[in-house]
Order: C-alpha cells, then structure tokens, then sequence
C-alpha cells in the first residue's frame, strides 16, 4: 500500500466528514429547507452506495476470499463480513435513544419551532460522533480498495452528513445565540470520521492481507447498505415526495453504474 494513496484515503474521508460544517452554514442561512433537492440527493446518496455494495465491492470481496478459503468457506466469510458490519452499525444505531438520533430531525425551520436546550445540540454532536466513527473507516477502506469506487462513496456519505450538521448547528445557535459556537461544534461532530479511518489506519493496515481485505469489503458493504436503507431513504421519504427519492435512487444507481463501466 503506497503512502499517496493512503493520503488520499484521509483526504476523502476528511471531506466526507467535515461536510457537516455545510449544513450547520445552510441551518444559518436557510429559512426552509429546499425539501425536494434533499430528497433528491438522500435517494440519489442511497442508491450509490447500495449499487457499489452489490455490484462491486460484495463480488470483489467474495473472489478474494474464495481465493484463499475456497468457493463454499469464501462465501461464508463473505456473509459473515456482511452481516458483521450490518450488526455494527444497528448496535450503534439502537444505544442512541431515538429522541436523540440526528436522523429523526426533519427541516431546518422545524427544528427552529421546536428546539430545546443547549444539552440537546450537545448530545446531538456526540451522538453524531458516534455514528460517523464507523462511516469513517467504510470511506478510508474502501479508498485503499478501489479509488474510483471510494470518491463517489465519499460524495454519498458528505450529501449524508449535510442534515446531521443542521442538527447540531440549529439547536446549539438558539440556545446560545452564537453561530460561531454552533457551526465550531457541528464541524467538530464531523471528525470522527477521519479519527475513524486513523483507527482503520493504525490496527488493521499493519496487517492488510487479501483475506482481511475481502473481510473488510464485505463488512463496509453491510455498513452502507443498513445506511442507505435505514438512514437515508427514510430521511428521503420525510423530506419530500415519494417519486422524487425514488428517481434519486435509480439516478445514484445509473451513475455509479456507469462509472464503474467506464473504468474496466
């Protein structure tokens, strides 16, 4: 594994998590929430990723292990990293308390009516924290694997991170009257992503071998197909009509699949 890409891997997963500094600027400026763009990208996000999981990374993770274990053990490991990385993220997603959970906030002129305290944009950043550390090592592994699969990973995950970063900026901003407090506080929630892809960097790339990598594929898939399903597609549903998250989904599918055509 060369140190450039390597860099990159960081770089990308720096972006994908400091784009809640993005939301937290569209929460200070926005009056309403441009609902159907939103939906629109929610499903677009969604789709990229569930395409690149079943279509790439799944059959890229399946042939390396079936080169090592065999077709019939490969398989089993391959489901094994698939639904490892599912349990990951849903046990994540079931310790934080669904008053809490940054992915059942709505637009940003709702939460004007109906924020609550300080504690409430606190909790928010940390639970956000929280949620992202995994995303984080998806985005870093996933570069190391395959470039042209990570950078539309990495647009996928940023477009997903915009209303966690309104969910931290609004409640902090109407509880303290400091946008500055708000949008430091939102931008910090993001980093836990690159600290994540720091972990994936420090105790799993000194022992990178074809096996971990197809384990690893296989369970960052898992990772973003519970994303894509739980996450963002609901998110899509509630932001705006129906149709539009759906066309958002098969355009993210389209696009991905086409890019992964034009690289072979």
């Amino acid at each position: 594994m060369d140190n450039q890409t390597i860099l990159i891997a960081f770089l990308l997963t720096l972006f994908a998590g400091l784009s809640t500094g993005i939301g937290s600027l569209i929460a200070f400026v926005a009056k309403r929430t441009n609902t159907n763009f939103l939906s629109l990208a929610l499903g677009l996000s969604a789709g990229v990723m569930i395409y690149v999981s079943f279509m790439e990374m799944l059959p890229k993770s399946l042939a390396s292990l079936s080169g090592i274990y065999g077709e019939k053990a490969g398989m089993l490991y391959m489901i094994l990293g698939l639904f490892g990385g599912i349990a990951l993220i849903a046990l994540i997603d079931f310790l934080i308390p669904e008053s809490r959970n940054p992915h059942e906030m709505h637009g940003v002129e709702e939460m004007k009516s109906n924020y609550r305290l300080k504690q409430t944009g606190i909790i928010t950043a940390v639970t956000i924290a929280i949620h992202n550390f995994p995303e984080g090592i998806a985005t870093f592994m996933s570069a190391l694997s395959s470039m042209e699969v990570a950078i539309p990973i990495t647009a996928a995950i940023a477009i997903h991170n915009i209303p966690e970063g309104i969910a931290v900026a609004v409640p902090i901003y109407h509880s303290t009257g400091s946008k500055k407090k708000a949008f430091w506080l939102s931008f910090a929630s993001g980093l836990a992503e690159p600290v994540g892809a720091l972990i994936a960097f420090l105790f799993l790339l000194p022992f990178w071998n074809p096996a971990l990598d197809g384990l690893i594929l296989s369970a960052v898939s898992g990772i973003m197909i519970f994303i894509s399903l739980d996450e963002l597609l609901p998110s899509a549903e509630k932001y705006g009509k129906h149709h539009l998250s759906i066309i958002g989904l098969v355009a993210g599918m389209a696009v991905m699949a086409v890019s992964l055509f034009l690289f072979i």
